[in-house]
């Protein structure tokens, strides 16, 4: 997929609601057991930690300002331009330091023998189909806790912390086990289904609001010759984007919670199985682009952004993701998922967005101190308006849109915050299981769902099976909502 994603709360965002995840993120993939059995028990030399620098009004983390920074960047639909801006900041600042900066598609292939030596960078992007395993690399105490940055001076303004500069719902989104904040998501994603406001346009239709309007006008596009969806085939676990936020919609936020806590029989409530029919009816009646179970993420966004197909479930990274093949007139736009019908327990506006893009600074990282301060100037309100000008995305900085001129998908991404409000769900499986919701929830359950190998009953069945063997398994960490 692209990059984990971007992303606002112009509608103001309640802490419970925005506990969450993302991404990115649509974007995470599984790292494999022998990355995580070696960082468990990673041995090697390791780095040598660089000598602290001294603490001042300039320098609050105590910076050596001569020492090295190692930066790992995922090269994925945020591009690099963003952070290499930053870094040039962070070297002006530090005229004697010299970042490093690596790029990569590949974070498990790249980092995996970094980790096991003892010798990981100092900051790194862990997103992209190859993210690492977040709730593994915390339980297992591979990572530095971001406090120290938090509680840092903000870099606009020293009267501020950085933490009084972010948007609801991050600081809680990097914490899996208490006070401790292990992860930095630096975008803020719009997760829900994006359509071209001029194709709806053509075919005399709204977004549908219920699954009857949704059906009706799948049927209109389809006598048209276009498909009612497309989807990202090859990584079925985009469909969660819209699917858990139709689920959290039908039967209220607690049932997100216990599926995300592992309870027995959560994926047995009837509004799961409402909501997996409802998906299951547009395979049956073929509303999905033929050959959508083929595809990977670009190349359905590809035949969506060519008008194949009316709807795709994504993130608001695909607004620059998918910006080499978007019309110049497709006037992008994004709602909340269709509800079933007036019985749902939340209204429609009920939408899934969170943080994205998770920056982490390893326990074992040479310097630590310098991985938070380029954080810390990423988080400035200039870095973060160049990311939202440069990405089409928004920051975790709760601001930095004045004087931009939004583009049509940041525009309607706002404006479904806005009409979201407080009805915001923030499902968390995607960081906190990340084998389980995208290997096994997502290509072995939905994926094979839609692609019309498997009923819904049966596929609600498995994939409480998969819920259960994560619940028994004791080799990995387990996490609940508080």
């Amino acid at each position: 997929m692209g990059s984990t994603s971007a992303h606002t709360n112009e509608g103001g965002l309640g802490r419970r609601d925005l506990i969450k995840r993302s991404a990115a993120i649509g974007l995470i993939s599984v790292p494999t057991m022998g990355f995580l059995s070696a960082c468990a028990s990673s041995g090697g030399d390791g780095n040598e930690k660089v000598e602290k620098g001294t603490k001042s009004e300039k320098n609050p983390l105590g910076v050596n300002e001569s020492a090295p920074l190692d930066f790992v960047l995922f090269d994925g639909g945020f591009g690099q331009q963003y952070a290499k801006d930053a870094i040039k900041i962070y070297e002006k600042n530090y005229p004697n330091a010299k970042v490093k900066f690596t790029p990569t598609q590949k974070i498990t292939t790249v980092l995996q023998p970094r980790f096991n030596g003892g010798n990981p960078p100092d900051l790194i992007d862990n997103s992209g189909a190859e993210q690492m395993d977040m709730g593994v690399l915390v339980g297992q105490k591979q990572l530095t806790d971001l406090t120290a940055l938090l509680d840092a001076p903000s870099l606009d303004d020293p009267k501020k912390t950085v933490r009084d500069t972010l948007r609801p719902g991050i600081v809680e989104m990097g914490q899996f086990d208490g006070a401790p904040v292990w992860v930095l998501y630096y975008a803020y994603t719009v997760y829900g289904v994006w359509y071209s406001q001029k194709l709806l346009d053509s075919l005399d239709a709204k977004y549908p609001e219920t699954w009857d309007e949704m059906l009706a006008v799948c049927e209109k596009a389809k006598k048209k010759g276009i498909a009612g969806w497309t989807y990202a085939g090859k990584h079925p676990y985009y469909l969660p984007f819209s699917l858990y936020p139709m689920i959290g919609k039908v039967g209220g936020p607690e049932v997100l919670d216990a599926i995300d806590n592992l309870e027995p029989k959560a994926w047995e409530h009837p509004a799961v199985k409402a909501c997996f029919e409802a998906y299951y009816e547009l395979q049956r009646k073929g509303y999905i682009l033929k050959g959508t179970p083929g595809l990977d993420h670009i190349q359905s966004q590809t035949a969506w952004t060519e008008g194949k197909a009316l709807f795709i479930p994504n993130g608001s990274w695909v607004e620059n993701e998918a910006a080499k093949t978007m019309p110049a007139d497709f006037d992008l736009a994004v709602s909340a998922p269709s509800g079933l019908d007036a019985s749902d327990k939340m209204p429609f506006g009920t939408m899934w967005a969170s943080g994205g893009e998770p920056f982490i600074v390893p326990a074992k990282a040479a310097n630590a101190e310098g991985g938070m301060e380029q954080l810390r100037v990423m988080l400035s309100e200039a870095s973060s308006k160049n990311f939202t000008q440069s990405v089409k995305s928004l920051s975790a900085f709760n601001g930095g849109t004045d004087g931009i001129e939004l583009t049509p998908g940041l525009k309607s991404g706002v404006a479904a915050l806005q009409k979201a409000g407080q009805n915001v769900v923030n499902p968390r499986l995607q960081d906190w299981y990340v084998a389980l919701q995208k290997e096994k929830i997502g290509v072995a359950g939905i994926g094979e769902m839609m692609a019309g190998r498997a009923t819904p009953a049966e596929t609600i069945k498995k994939i409480q099976k998969f819920a259960d063997e994560a619940a028994k398994d004791q080799s990995i960490k387990h996490y609940k909502h508080q």
